[in-house]
């Protein structure tokens, strides 16, 4: 087995032209400059059989990015990366995308002999800065298929900030993206769910993702946490279709400041008139930040709307519909 310190540079193939501009920070320039690579597969024609042992061969407080080139198959693993490993990769295969799948629920009594809750139920959770995955499948298979609404069960976890996903998807039933908190990218992703399946205070933009509801009953689709005015978080959908089954709520406030605006997005028939949900408290309605600019489809007749939502006007909408609202220009590089 080849180790962390044994790789080479990456090849030209891996390595991306952008990421040496001079607007990123100087972190990020440094990292992206001495690139190197691990590869994972459960065939062992590599250096590491599981994602795990690949990411704990890292030394704490690495300083260059480090690619995991993950091969087809699913991975039955339980992975945290901790705060001390930035600057790390998940890489699969467009055509064949690897599977990262666990089970955990909030409920489960974890190996410290106390209940996971739905923090640490998370199959992957990056604490870690600077992340980015791409082509990798996400999934917590706790009651799918059968939609059941029973726990929290989490799929994925991003806590670190400055991170990335490309064409990634996400699948669970219920709480399945623990968009816990940081500056985070989505592109071109998948994400499933039946209940608050995008929940947390992130700071994050989805542009081209398609949000797929499982549900058989009445839900919600976000559940945005930011808990004061002074507070710069909230999701922005941009350039997305809202689908699936059941009848769903755009988003309700978990936080009494909640923040979301969906953009330029389709959204089908699934979605109900009121369009937003309160969370049982009527305080909120003059606090939350919930705004819809130039979508489409059956569910985006805003007719029937709740009083508090906004139809966002050209200026109103801007400081969401870019990768501005992440701070992007400073951190963001292409895959």
């Amino acid at each position: 087995m080849k180790s962390y310190q044994k790789k080479t540079i990456l090849e030209k193939k891996y390595r991306n032209v952008s990421a040496i501009g001079q607007g990123l920070d100087l972190q990020l320039r440094q990292a992206e400059s001495k690139k190197m690579r691990l590869t994972v597969s459960q065939n062992g024609a590599a250096d590491f059989k599981s994602i795990t042992e690949a990411v704990n061969s890292i030394p704490p407080y690495n300083t260059r990015r480090v690619i995991l080139l993950i091969s087809p198959g699913v991975y039955r693993e339980k992975i945290v990366i901790p705060k001390t490993l930035p600057f790390i990769t998940f890489l699969g295969d467009a055509r064949d995308r690897p599977t990262i799948t666990g089970n955990d629920t909030a409920s489960v009594t974890g190996n410290g002999g106390t209940l996971l809750r739905t923090f640490n139920s998370a199959t992957v959770a990056v604490n870690a800065s600077y992340f980015i995955a791409i082509n990798i499948n996400f999934e917590n298979t706790a009651y799918i298929p059968n939609g059941s609404e029973v726990d929290q069960a989490v799929a994925l976890r991003i806590t670190g900030t400055k991170a990335a996903f490309y064409n990634c998807s996400f699948y669970g039933v219920q709480d399945t993206l623990y968009d816990h908190k940081g500056l985070h990218y989505f592109k071109n992703c998948f994400i499933q769910g039946s209940v608050d399946f995008i929940f947390g205070y992130g700071r994050s933009l989805y542009e081209g993702c398609t949000i797929n509801s499982i549900t058989k009953n009445m839900t919600s689709i976000t559940a945005q946490k930011r808990s004061s005015s002074s507070l710069d978080s909230g999701f922005s959908f941009k350039n997305s279709t809202v689908t699936g089954s059941g009848q769903v709520y755009l988003g309700r406030p978990w936080g009494d400041y909640s923040r979301v605006v969906f953009s330029y997005t389709f959204m089908d028939k699934i979605v109900l008139p009121k369009g937003w949900k309160d969370w049982q408290d009527q305080k909120r309605y003059s606090n939350v930040y919930y705004g819809e600019y130039k979508c489409s489809g059956p569910g985006s007749n805003f007719t029937g709307r709740v009083p508090w939502a906004r139809i966002l006007t050209d200026q109103e909408a801007q400081p969401f519909i870019g990768i501005h609202f992440i701070e992007g220009e400073t951190w963001l590089i292409s895959p």
